[in-house]
């Protein structure tokens, strides 16, 4: 059976942990930072773990690099 690609938009979202746990950018960062307060903001800089209900598809697309 042959490889599958890994989609480079997966690439460049993601991030595979040593654990095999998926993480992601949190999303509105970059937009209006003068109104956002510096303590939401500082919540911004963290990776948080994809949930639950997308790891299969996310993991299908990373091909076999997102695989425990």
């Amino acid at each position: 059976m042959p490889k599958t690609k890994t989609s480079s938009s997966v690439k460049k979202r993601f991030k595979v942990t040593a654990g095999g746990k998926l993480l992601r950018r949190r999303a509105m960062k970059s937009h209006n930072l003068t109104k956002k307060t510096s303590k939401r903001k500082r919540g911004f800089r963290k990776d948080t773990p994809v949930a639950g209900v997308d790891t299969k598809a996310v993991r299908q697309m990373f091909g076999g690099r997102g695989k425990r």
